[in-house]
């Protein structure tokens, strides 16, 4: 008999959000809101069509990203050596774990947390240790300090918090990093930075300096709404780390779609922050209806809620799907009665409230705000 990976063999599955067509398929419904996957509901830039309408599908992309990398590095002001492009930051997360760690390597990370940072460190064949937020569901920085002292070879830390939603204060992100050790790669998911408000601080600039090997991910599948082309971006602290996690990826890795279309969203930021600007009115008047209803739902400094529903959240996912309206159940152990639903337009949005009214009328013990 075929011998598998046992490490990947035993793998938990990624909670991928529904897809509509499936949704469709499964409701009979034809005007589905897709509130899962953290979408931006206003597409992207006018430009990046534009762009896209250059593209010769004949030809290889540049397996080195070049222009995508000189754009990217003109606005962060940072050396293009030290940035290393992937097909969305999932796999930049794989390719860190791929150049970093080692058979029976500790990882840790914060609970609840992305899927991926534990999936792909388990891959590796590493162990993985998750620090637990506060019962209210902020980041516990004496527990995360603690946990730093066993030196794991990662530590993932996802600021703003995905599926949770609160971004770490300057004071708390200091704290942080000064804690972890030499020994310690800190990789700072920032894929929902653009969300954040002003008190927030810039988990890149923070770093600098500080001595520490690092990595910070970003996206331009949410904020920039290219979510389907798949293109993200890992900047490291210096050139050894950067070449090490372009040598763990494929080659010809980014398409030649996505880095066209990235390029062209970087040309045009008015339009980036006028669209989070658009969302974040939203998430905060969605929020307030939701604590309206008494239902506990933590401060979020992203384009997605992460509310706590009173029942099973495979029962909530069901009762949302009979309204044509898809959120993403949480499976994490501890976590079963939460949801993760995305800001969408503001006729999606109030489908929601209106669908939440009626599953807390059915679930009136609910965690109350």
């Amino acid at each position: 008999m075929l011998r598998l990976n046992p490490n990947v063999a035993e793998l938990p599955p990624y909670n991928a959000g529904m897809n509509i067509a499936v949704a469709r398929n499964r409701t009979g419904l034809t005007d589905i809101a897709a509130l899962a996957s953290n979408e931006n509901p206003h597409g992207c830039s006018p430009d990046v069509a534009t762009a896209l309408a250059q593209l010769d599908p004949s030809r290889y992309a540049d397996p080195a990203c070049t222009a995508l990398r000189n754009a990217l590095g003109k606005k962060l002001d940072i050396a293009t050596s030290r940035i290393v492009v992937g097909n969305g930051s999932e796999e930049m997360i794989a390719a860190v774990c791929r150049a970093v760690l080692r058979p029976f390597s500790t990882v840790m990370t914060v609970s609840p947390g992305f899927g991926l940072h534990e999936i792909e460190a388990r891959a590796n064949g590493a162990k993985v240790v998750k620090v637990s937020m506060t019962e209210d569901l902020k980041f516990d920085i004496e527990a995360l300090i603690d946990a730093l002292r066993k030196k794991p070879s990662i530590f993932f830390l996802s600021s703003p918090s995905n599926p949770v939603g609160p971004a770490l204060d300057r004071d708390g992100l200091s704290r942080l990093i000064a804690a972890t050790p030499r020994e310690t790669l800190l990789v700072l998911d920032e894929a929902y930075f653009e969300f954040c408000d002003a008190k927030t601080p810039d988990g890149l600039q923070l770093l600098s300096g500080s001595g520490i090997s690092h990595v910070v991910l970003r996206t331009f599948s949410k904020a920039y709404g290219l979510a389907g082309l798949r293109v993200g971006y890992a900047t490291a602290s210096d050139e050894r780390l950067a070449q090490a996690i372009s040598s763990a990826k494929t080659p010809f890795n980014v398409n030649a779609a996505a880095q066209l279309a990235a390029v062209a969203a970087l040309g045009d930021e008015g339009w980036m922050r006028h669209s989070v600007a658009k969302v974040t009115a939203e998430r905060d008047r969605m929020a307030h209806k939701v604590h309206s209803l008494r239902l506990f739902a933590p401060e979020s400094q992203t384009n997605f809620l992460f509310i706590d529903a009173g029942c099973d959240s495979a029962t909530a996912f069901d009762h949302f799907l009979s309204h044509g309206i898809i959120v993403k159940p949480w499976k994490e152990p501890g976590f079963e009665t939460f949801i993760r639903v995305t800001i969408g337009l503001p006729i999606d949005n109030d489908r929601f409230l209106d669908a939440l009214r009626l599953l807390k009328a059915k679930h009136p013990e609910a965690r109350t705000a």
